[in-house]
């Protein structure tokens, strides 16, 4: 029978989408902004108002001083403190393992594209026991979170794959599905408020579980 579904891959991103870590990054970035004795980021909702790629802009506008302490310097302190006691900290979105599933018998190809550094992605998605859910996970060589494109781009082009859905929660996610020429979805539960999102002019849903509905009716 021919397949008429409109897509053959979704390609998921993970932090903000599929992990829920947003609250942690804030208490991370307050930690580090209260030892500098800047002012703290409130709450998650002002979080989701600031936070942006590159993240060298977010930590400018959020006051670090990127004359007194290099960027490169304060990835290496961020990346260390997130990842020191986060385990406990973070969980999967509620029926995101349903929502994978649901996708699998659909027939469709996953994989994960994140701006992660990818032995500490794939650190975090082995505590969740999920890696079956996934043909690759593609991740990055450094901490700095510059850009997934090019680990997206190869995905891409060694899978010769032309009908993909990228699914994200920041407009970074949306950049990167231009980039690699496929549609986006976009999901406000995550690092990124429904307003920066709508500019995109893409679907935006309000959170995971209403992926399954939409892959239903495109």
């Amino acid at each position: 029978m021919e397949n008429k579904q409109k897509y053959t891959h979704i390609i998921w991103d993970w932090n903000g989408t599929l992990f829920n870590d947003v609250e942690w990054c804030l208490s991370v970035l307050n930690t580090m902004l209260s030892k500098r004795g800047i002012k703290t980021v409130r709450d998650v909702r002002e979080y989701r108002c600031v936070f942006q790629f590159p993240i060298i802009e977010y930590y400018k506008n959020v006051g670090f001083d990127l004359y007194a302490e290099p960027f490169e310097e304060l990835a290496v302190e961020f990346i260390e403190l997130y990842h020191s006691n986060n385990s406990g900290n973070c969980k999967l979105f509620p029926h995101t393992e349903d929502v994978l599933e649901a996708v699998r018998e659909r027939g469709l190809t996953q994989a994960i594209l994140s701006a992660s550094k990818t032995n500490l992605l794939l650190s975090q998605i082995n505590e969740f026991d999920i890696q079956s859910y996934f043909k690759e996970i593609c991740g990055i060589t450094d901490i700095y979170a510059k850009s997934k494109i090019d680990a997206g781009l190869d995905y891409i082009a060694s899978n010769e794959i032309s009908k993909a859905l990228l699914i994200g929660d920041t407009v970074h996610d949306f950049e990167a599905a231009n980039a690699l020429d496929v549609d986006c979805l976009l999901i406000a539960a995550g690092h990124q408020n429904r307003e920066k999102l709508l500019v995109c002019g893409v679907p935006v849903l309000d959170n995971i579980t209403q992926v399954t509905e939409h892959l239903s009716v495109t």
